[in-house]
């Protein structure tokens, strides 16, 4: 700690008010100030609570900046900044399985779908409150390898396989699905993307044949929206209707493509290419504030990866890599993307098949620090 300037009021001014402006002011030698920690903080005196907010828990949302007393844990805390992302694990799903598709938050995520033994795929599926999964209402038709969106009482999914391509849609009220318009795609489609919410939705790319074809969905029925530039299947997606970004994917030669494209609700554009390029990852967030993550990586060889990448609108940049590496995975999007949970997929090879949830926090995010004694 160094040194120290002290002023000391010597006037008294002709409305009442004191001041220091005489010079009578010194400086406190730095080796008269000691550094100092706190301990074993039990109580606050009520002049300390002015400054500081004295809480039975930790206030939520994390605003940066703010320094509070946890009474129940007796400790002083700051909510400061992360410097960069950070996965951690989660609840287990009860049915491990890949292929699947998710939709929801972090806290509140959704699982449906997906293959646990093969062909056609199962209809389960889970609900996730931030530590644990328990079972919800199971799809009409039992499918793998489609895209779902919305959250986790009014969710939607489309597209994927059974037997053969599905144009099906079924939409989730928080405990049953019921069916919906199919898909404008008669031949139906699978490894495709999709982002948005039950009644704004959007669906694009895709295989049978691999096409850039985009669908919007009003609720009741799907539409044609402008073709990506690029057809791709197996890609990520992120954003809403009208403000969509897809990334990566598998291209009409079969080649892993990093090419990313933003979707302004009527046509798509070239945005900054993924560092690495991948497929059958995920994706999260919006189109200005997007993450990818996992999937299988090439060239120069394919690789399970777990890396993952930031997207500020106009570039990716490497962030903190997932736990474990997988593939054909799922992940809660409808949030922000420095919220995000990703689950289920396969590590390489299908079966086995993975239960194991990782949780992400972006960097950037307001977390809460506990002070410490040094």
């Amino acid at each position: 700690m160094g040194a120290r300037t002290r002023g000391l009021a010597n006037n008294i001014l002709a409305n009442g008010t004191i001041d220091a402006t005489d010079g009578l002011s010194g400086t406190i030698p730095a080796s008269n100030v000691n550094n100092t920690t706190i301990s074993s903080v039990t109580s606050l005196p009520s002049s300390v609570g002015d400054f500081v907010q004295s809480t039975a828990s930790d206030p939520s949302p994390a605003t940066v900046g703010d320094v509070f007393y946890n009474s129940t844990s007796a400790v002083m805390k700051v909510n400061a900044i992360t410097t960069a992302g950070a996965w951690a694990s989660g609840g287990n799903l009860a049915t491990a399985r890949d292929s699947l598709a998710g939709a929801g938050t972090q806290t509140a995520a959704l699982a449906f779908g997906g293959r646990d033994t093969g062909a056609p795929g199962t209809a389960s599926t889970e609900e996730y409150n931030g530590t644990s999964w328990s079972g919800g209402g199971n799809l009409g038709t039992a499918r793998y390898r489609y895209a779902g969106c919305g959250t986790q009482t009014v969710a939607l999914a489309f597209g994927g396989y059974t037997t053969s391509p599905s144009t099906a849609t079924e939409e989730y009220d928080g405990t049953s699905w019921t069916s919906s318009g199919s898909m404008a795609r008669s031949s139906g489609t699978y490894d495709l993307a999709g982002t948005g919410t039950q009644t704004s939705a959007l669906g694009f790319a895709g295989y049978d044949p691999i096409t850039a074809a985009t669908e919007e969905y009003n609720g009741t029925s799907w539409t044609s929206g402008g073709s990506l530039a690029t057809a791709r299947r197996t890609l990520g997606g992120a954003g809403t209707q009208t403000s969509a970004l897809a990334f990566g994917g598998t291209s009409p030669s079969f080649f892993t493509t990093a090419s990313t494209e933003e979707y302004d609700g009527t046509s798509w554009t070239s945005g900054g290419n993924l560092n690495t390029p991948r497929r059958i990852g995920g994706g999260a967030g919006l189109q200005t504030a997007a993450l990818a993550f996992g999937g299988l990586s090439t060239p120069p060889s394919a690789v399970v990866t777990g890396a993952t990448e930031a997207y500020n609108g106009t570039s990716w940049t490497t962030d903190t890599s997932m736990g474990t590496a997988r593939q054909t995975f799922a992940a809660a999007s409808a949030g922000p993307s420095s919220l995000t949970a990703a689950f289920g997929g396969n590590a390489g090879s299908a079966p086995p098949y993975l239960a194991a949830t990782e949780e992400f926090t972006g960097g950037g995010t307001a977390v809460t620090r506990t002070f410490t004694v040094s």
